[in-house]
């Protein structure tokens, strides 16, 4: 039993020993102005090796690619807009620039199908597509322009058995053509442009069932491949690199082009009749060569032709009516050479300003070259060694 005075009169409150002892250890009872504080609770002790969660994945593809996705992560120093932000967590399928189908063959598993890093502007000191690219063996659809890759296409890519666009356009890609591109079977889309190739392109590279081919800007230096004609891509750009000779006559048997862009290299000879075989190109952009001889009359059969660009070259003598009469001509660029007359529907194109002949040795146009000049030009022997053929049309029966 415990005694304790009250706070006046002299009552007595009994307690018993249990609710004594609540009082001291703070467990319950009136609290008294000398009841000791509450005990701190002993800290709760930690493992020394803390439990890892392993991650569950859906299936051994999806685990595969995670790990290499991880792998890759860590050769990125610079990512502005926070893609690796979002790569964690064991489902891959919801990174940000990952994308994942169903394969198309009796498993149906879920598997990593395409990659956008289009514009990620990624950088890192050993930003490579090496222990990457060729690591993601469901790979259908890879973009990766606008960013700091460094090295080269790697090797086993075209062991990518479902690969049909790759686009490393516009990185720091380096070294000769990358030939394992060549092997690539399912290809369609490839476009290396804006980087610093070199070298030759193998004469494969056009035998390959591609619809767009982008190899412009760079830094290729060689003939015009003579089996250029065997392409069958729709779009077709060589454009700011070295190329040299004379574009070869087997460009009319590429019945699939649209677009053809050889601008800006070193390109000579005479335009071959054969690129009025082209009925389906809408633009044909051959400005800023060294070029030379008549248009051919052919030309007046390209009929979908929409843009004509053969300026800054040595071409010369009359801009053929049949081809200033092209149906869907929106803009003809025949500047910078040494025409010497043109007629009535051309200058009709000229009034409507979708012709320009400026700079050249046209008597009554404005704009044009010195007389001193044009006569420079002309006192040396000029001429074609296909000059008959420069005067067929093919398309004749088409505009009789």
């Amino acid at each position: 039993m415990c005694r304790q005075a009250g706070d006046g009169g002299g009552d007595v409150v009994t307690r018993t020993g249990r609710e004594a002892t609540e009082v001291i250890i703070g467990g319950g009872g009136t609290s008294l102005a000398l009841s000791p504080q509450p005990l701190p609770r002993p800290p709760r002790l930690q493992p020394q090796h803390p439990l890892q969660t392993t991650p569950k994945f859906e299936n051994p593809l999806l685990q595969r690619d995670y790990y290499t996705v991880q792998r890759f992560a860590k050769r990125i120093q610079k990512d502005p807009h926070g893609f690796k932000k979002t790569w964690v967590g064991a489902d891959i399928c919801k990174y940000m620039g990952f994308t994942c189908e169903r394969l198309p063959d009796k498993r149906r598993l879920n598997a990593l199908a395409a990659v956008d890093f289009n514009g990620a502007n990624f950088e890192g000191e050993d930003l490579r597509l090496d222990d990457f690219l060729e690591k993601l063996n469901e790979l259908a659809i890879f973009h990766a322009n606008s960013n700091k890759f460094k090295g080269t296409i790697p090797l086993n890519v075209s062991k990518l058995q479902y690969l049909y666009e790759l686009d490393v356009s516009n990185n720091m890609l380096s070294g000769n053509f990358p030939m394992e591109v060549t092997k690539a079977e399912n290809l369609t889309f490839l476009d290396l442009r804006f980087n610093n190739f070199k070298g030759v392109i193998p004469r494969k590279a056009f035998n390959l069932d591609v619809d767009v081919l982008f190899i412009n800007n760079n830094g290729f230096t060689q003939r015009l491949p003579r089996n250029i004609g065997n392409t069958t891509a729709l779009f077709l750009t060589f454009a700011n690199n070295n190329f040299t000779g004379t574009i070869p006559s087997s460009i009319g048997s590429a019945k699939n082009l649209l677009e053809v862009l050889f601008l800006n290299n070193n390109l000579s000879g005479c335009l071959p009749h054969q690129i009025g075989f082209l009925n389906k190109a809408t633009v044909f952009d051959v400005s800023i060569n060294n070029l030379t001889g008549p248009i051919p009359r052919s030309f007046g059969c390209l009929i979908k032709m929409e843009l004509l660009n053969l300026a800054s070259n040595k071409l010369y003598g009359r801009v053929p009516e049949i081809v200033c009469r092209l149906p869907n001509i929106a803009k003809l660029s025949l500047a910078d050479n040494y025409f010497t007359q043109v007629g009535p529907e051309c200058r009709k194109l000229i009034k409507q300003k979708k012709l320009d002949v400026r700079r050249n040795c046209i008597s009554d146009v404005p704009d044009q070259r010195s007389g001193a000049e044009c006569a420079e030009y002309f006192s040396k022997l000029r001429h074609c060694s296909n000059e008959r053929l420069m005067r067929l049309i093919p398309c004749k029966k088409a505009f009789s």
